[in-house]
C-alpha cells in the first residue's frame, strides 16, 4: 500500500489536469469571419470565411453570472469599491490592475458607443421624426435604452452637445467625450490638408507641429474647453483622430520643400545629431518619431490643461504602427491620462501589444474604435475596416470575445465600440469608409439590432463581476 499511494497521487493528479485541460478548451466556440484585404490603390477585398476561436461569458470556465445586477454609482461606477472622490473622472493603479475612477469615488469601467448622433440622410431624419418626434425625445431615450444594456459614455463623434442637455434633466448623468481636432483643424485654416477614408491627410504624411503658428493656434483653440471645465460628466477629451505618426517620419519631413518648416527642423535634428541624409538609420527614425510626438503632446497638452485642469486628456486615436514604438509611446505617455488607441485586425487583442502599450507609456489605455459588420442586415458591407460575419449573433460574440481580452489584459480601463447607427447607402458627402456598412448597434430606422445587443448586454452589465474573476 505504502508503494501504490504515491502512484494513487500521481494518477490523480493527472486526472485532474487533464480535466482541468478539457474545461479550459471548453472557453471556446467558434465564429466564422472574413478578414478585410487591402490593396494599394484598389478597393479593399475579403478573404473567404475562416473559423476564429471566440470566448463568451456562457464559456468562461468557473464563471457565475450574479444572481441580481451590479450595484452602480449614478455615473456606472463599481459601488463595491471606492477610492478618492475628485468630483471629475480620473485614472489609478490599484494593486497590478488600471482603474478609471468616477467623480463619486467609485471604481469605473469605461463602457462607450461611438458616434451617438442623428443620422443626415433624408431617410434617418424621416425615421427619427416617425420613432421620436423630436430630436430631444431621441437622446433622452438614447440615452435610457444605452444604459439599460451597460453603456455608460458617448465616444468620439457623438452630439456630446445633445447628452449635456440630457443629462441636465436627469439623475443619471451619461459621460461623455469631446473631440477638438487640434491639428485638422489647424490644417483646414493653414491650407494643405485633404480628406482620406477615416481620417484628414497631411502632406507627404507631415502634421504642421514646426510650423511657427501651431503653438499659437492651439492656445486659441483650446479655450473653447473654459466652458466644460466644471462639468463632472465629462469623461475626457481627444485632440484628434488618427493622424500619420510614421515610422519614416523624418524621410517624409526631409522630402518636403526645403523652406517648409517641417524639413527645416527634420535638417537641424539631423545636424544635432552630427549625421546626413544617408546615415540615417531605423534607431534615428524612432527618435524622431519621439521628436514629433513630443512636440505634438507638449502643445496640445499645455494648451488644454491651461484652460480646463480638471479633466483627462485621452490621446489623439493612434490606428497605425505607431503605438508599436517605445519611444514614440514613451514621449506621449508624459503628457496623456489614457493611451486611445483604434484596433482593428485582430479578432482578438494580443496580449502583448496591450502590455507594451503601458509598459512604454506608463498610462492605460482604452480601444476607441472596433467592429463587425452582420451579414444578414443585408448591407453591401464594402467600406470601413471591420471583419464581415454571417449574423448579428456573431457581431455579439465578436464583441464579447475581444472586450474579454481587453478586460485580462489589466491596463485596459474602458472600450468606445463603433459606432451607434448604420452607414446609409442613400447619403450624400459622407466619409469614403462610412458608406454602405453595417457598423451600427442601431438600423437607419432606429431600430435595434436585437440578437447583437443581447450579448453585449451580458457582458457590459458584468463586466466588474468579470473583472473581479479574473483578477482572482
Amino acid at each position: 500500500m505504502k508503494i501504490l499511494y504515491p502512484f494513487f497521487v500521481f494518477i490523480l493528479a493527472v486526472v485532474i489536469c487533464c480535466s482541468d485541460s478539457k474545461i479550459k478548451e471548453q472557453q471556446y466556440i467558434t465564429v466564422e469571419a472574413q478578414r478585410r484585404v487591402y490593396h494599394q490603390g484598389a478597393p479593399a477585398t475579403y478573404n473567404p470565411y475562416e473559423p476564429f476561436k471566440t470566448r463568451t461569458v456562457d464559456n468562461l470556465a468557473g464563471y457565475r453570472e450574479p444572481g441580481k445586477s451590479e450595484p452602480l454609482s449614478r455615473y456606472g461606477g463599481w459601488k463595491k469599491q471606492k477610492t478618492e472622490a475628485t468630483g471629475f473622472f480620473r485614472t489609478e493603479k490599484i494593486g497590478d490592475r488600471w482603474w478609471c475612477v468616477d467623480p463619486e469615488g467609485y471604481l469605473y469601467f469605461n463602457v462607450a458607443l461611438n458616434s451617438i448622433s442623428r443620422g443626415g440622410s433624408e431617410r434617418n431624419k424621416k425615421a427619427l421624426i416617425d420613432k421620436f418626434e423630436t430630436p430631444e425625445n431621441w437622446i433622452s431615450q438614447t440615452i435610457n435604452m444605452l444604459q439599460e444594456n451597460g453603456f455608460n459614455c458617448a465616444g468620439s463623434w457623438s452630439d456630446y452637445k445633445a447628452v449635456i442637455e440630457a443629462n441636465k434633466k436627469s439623475d443619471r448623468p451619461f459621460a461623455y467625450t469631446i473631440n477638438w481636432n487640434f491639428m485638422s483643424s489647424y490644417g483646414k485654416e493653414r491650407g494643405g490638408t485633404f480628406q482620406l477614408p477615416g481620417h484628414t491627410g497631411y502632406p507627404g504624411d507631415a502634421i504642421f507641429v514646426f510650423d511657427p503658428e501651431w503653438e499659437t493656434f492651439c492656445d486659441r483653440h483650446a479655450q473653447q474647453a473654459a466652458q466644460y471645465r466644471d462639468d463632472p460628466n465629462l469623461f475626457g477629451y481627444f485632440s484628434d483622430n488618427e493622424m500619420p505618426f510614421r515610422f519614416r517620419s523624418l524621410d517624409n519631413y526631409l522630402a518636403l520643400p526645403e523652406n517648409d518648416p517641417g524639413h527645416v527642423a527634420a535638417l537641424k535634428w539631423l545636424n544635432e545629431q552630427n549625421i546626413t541624409k544617408d546615415e540615417i538609420t531605423d534607431s534615428h527614425r524612432e527618435a524622431f518619431m519621439a521628436v514629433v510626438a513630443e512636440r505634438y503632446f507638449f502643445v496640445v497638452a499645455a494648451a488644454l490643461r491651461k484652460y480646463d485642469p480638471n479633466h483627462m486628456y485621452i490621446g489623439a486615436r493612434f490606428y497605425s504602427s505607431e503605438k508599436n514604438y517605445p519611444s514614440f509611446m514613451k514621449a506621449a505617455g508624459k503628457y496623456l491620462d489614457i493611451i486611445s488607441n483604434n484596433y482593428y485586425g485582430k479578432w482578438t487583442p494580443d496580449s502583448a501589444d496591450m502590455a507594451n502599450w503601458t509598459e512604454w507609456s506608463g498610462k492605460p489605455f482604452v480601444i476607441t474604435e472596433y467592429y463587425t459588420k452582420g451579414e444578414d442586415s443585408g448591407m453591401p458591407n464594402q467600406s470601413g475596416a471591420g471583419w464581415i460575419v454571417r449574423t448579428q449573433r456573431d457581431r455579439g460574440l465578436f464583441y464579447q470575445n475581444y472586450n474579454l481580452a481587453l478586460i485580462e489584459s489589466k491596463n485596459c480601463v474602458g472600450w468606445h465600440y463603433f459606432k451607434y447607427q448604420d452607414n446609409d447607402p442613400t447619403a450624400t458627402g459622407v466619409d469614403p469608409s462610412n458608406t454602405d456598412s453595417n457598423k451600427g448597434i442601431v438600423n437607419n430606422f432606429y431600430e435595434v439590432w436585437t440578437p447583437m445587443m443581447e450579448l453585449m448586454k451580458q457582458l457590459n452589465t458584468q463586466v466588474y463581476s468579470i473583472i473581479e474573476y479574473m483578477d482572482r
